[in-house]
């Protein structure tokens, strides 16, 4: 969730007039999704990146839920180091999160893809 997670419908046509004249500058969608789809007392926890402002929250449903919010930035790089070290191990395979593999001549066909979920896709893989 972060900057680049967005909706469709109303809700994201709403977001997107929002930011294209500055007044709303990330996406709330699936932070407003996250609130309502929350069970009273539930906990949100929220990681990505949020750098701006945000509007249209529904706080009345997240007060009266009383739900806890859990929040902050995630520095991975402190782990990379020994995630790659178990990849090349083949502790770990990554490949699940690849739906679709590309050549990296067909980037931009790659990000119109994810950009749009066609093809149900999760990640894509570009090859040099």
């Amino acid at each position: 969730v972060g900057m680049e997670a967005h909706g469709m419908g109303l809700e994201g046509f709403y977001d997107k007039a929002k930011q294209s004249v500055r007044l709303e500058t990330d996406r709330p969608h699936v932070l407003r999704q996250m609130i309502v789809a929350c069970a009273k007392g539930g906990t949100l926890s929220i990681m990505g990146v949020y750098a701006g402002f945000l509007d249209k929250m529904p706080m009345g449903a997240a007060m009266n839920k009383g739900l806890t919010f859990r929040m902050g930035q995630m520095f991975g790089q402190k782990y990379i180091p020994m995630l790659v070290d178990r990849v090349l191990k083949g502790e770990v395979d990554p490949s699940f999160v690849f739906t679709h593999h590309l050549p990296l001549e067909e980037a931009k066909q790659g990000y119109e893809i994810f950009k749009h979920k066609k093809d149900n896709c999760i990640k894509v893989l570009l090859k040099p």
